[in-house]
């Protein structure tokens, strides 16, 4: 009797184990899956935060874009024709300083009508990445801000538009950096194409930063959330007087969904 007592304790206790882990093991499941759907929804939350913010800020570089190619760039306009009007009626001797002036107007208002195509976003689109790229290191250049050059690898291969101003965004946010910060004299990018993705190369030869020590700034904050939108990997590489080195790696939409599928 005490034997089948025992037995009939023993398999109690270990039916009670045996709900316990059961118990705890729903437990945890139920908490990870509740960890990692908090987690996606955060994500999701500051995709959008992200996007919303994008849809704005585009909207304003397309505003100012507007702004400087139709009033500033028809007022310069306009300026120019009155000197070339009022140089037919000076003297000889005042020709010629006039005439200079004229043509500062002329390059201010090519520089503007080039600075709104970068700025509008349909007009990135129409040239695509590369010839955008272009266009602005030509800038710098023909501005003496720094010696920029550009090479291009591959054959080119058609980006998602939505992605491709992206893309330019976070390379044009990387170039402010170095002209405001970097005090360096060379510019080098190299957009290399792939079958299945496209690399961007950037490197300046600029003082450089540490990055534990210096503090996160709102370009490197928007660098990462548009690299995050677009599906793109994106680091930054830089010592105290080593310069500035941005890699980007962008992943071909019909790509990606492929490697959905099969994962799926």
């Amino acid at each position: 009797m005490e034997r089948e007592v025992i037995l009939v304790a023993t398999f109690t206790l270990i039916i009670l184990v045996v709900i316990i882990i059961i118990f705890f093991v729903i437990f945890q499941t139920k908490k990870n899956n509740y960890i990692i759907d908090r987690h996606s929804a955060e994500q999701k939350i500051e995709q959008e935060i992200a996007k919303s913010q994008m849809e704005i800020q585009e909207q304003s570089f397309k505003n100012i874009g507007w702004e400087l190619h139709d009033n500033v760039g028809q007022i310069l306009s306009t300026a120019k024709m009155q000197l070339s009007i009022l140089q037919r009626k000076l003297p000889e001797e005042h020709k010629q300083a006039l005439s200079e002036i004229g043509n500062l107007i002329g390059d201010s208002l090519h520089e503007i009508r080039l600075l709104s195509k970068t700025l509008n976003h349909e007009v990135v689109s129409n040239l695509g990445l590369v010839k955008s790229v272009g266009y602005e290191l030509e800038r710098f250049n023909r501005l003496n801000f720094l010696k920029a050059s550009l090479s291009v690898k591959g054959n080119v291969v058609p980006i998602d538009g939505r992605d491709e101003i992206i893309i330019f965004r976070i390379l044009q946010e990387f170039f402010s950096n170095v002209v405001r910060h970097s005090k360096a004299t060379e510019l080098t990018v190299i957009i290399e194409f792939f079958a299945d993705r496209l690399e961007v190369a950037a490197r300046d030869n600029g003082v450089g930063f540490d990055p534990e020590k210096t503090q996160v700034t709102s370009g490197l904050i928007n660098m990462k959330s548009r690299a995050l939108m677009a599906g793109a990997t994106y680091s930054i590489r830089t010592a105290p007087n080593e310069g500035v080195n941005l890699i980007l790696c962008y992943t071909f939409r019909e790509q990606k969904t492929k490697t959905s599928s099969h994962e799926e």
